[in-house]
């Protein structure tokens, strides 16, 4: 990555327990819209990374600096059928009220506008 861009990732990672840690929200930002997407394309089945990016292009799409009403309107309805695919991979005990907070994200864009201005 460009310097300066992101933290030192590499550096939050403990192998020993195998989590990563400590990071700012913008370095989780990277790894959800950018660095997830390219790590997991080859290492799980296709059935199981096409949801996960597609739920990583909806926050990507969503954080973008400028959006049409037209686009969020379309992430709007592929966000529900995005997460009913994930909803068919994870089992019932994964998802609680946070995994449907994205249903609603377009609409707030839609009404308060691009997220860095609000």
């Amino acid at each position: 990555m460009p310097d300066g861009y992101a933290s030192n990732i590499s550096r939050r990672v403990h192998l020993e327990d195998r989590s990563i840690g400590g990071l700012k929200s913008h370095d989780s930002h990277i790894l959800m819209q950018q660095l997830i997407p390219l790590a997991i394309r080859k290492s799980l089945p296709k059935n199981v990374v096409q949801p996960l990016i597609e739920l990583c292009n909806f926050f990507r799409q969503l954080c973008s600096k400028e959006n049409r009403a037209a686009n969020l309107e379309y992430i709007q309805h592929r966000i529900s059928v995005t997460l009913c695919h994930l909803e068919k991979i994870f089992p019932p005990a994964f998802f609680d009220i946070m995994e449907h907070l994205p249903i609603h994200l377009a609409d707030e864009a839609l009404i308060g506008g691009a997220v860095q201005f609000r």
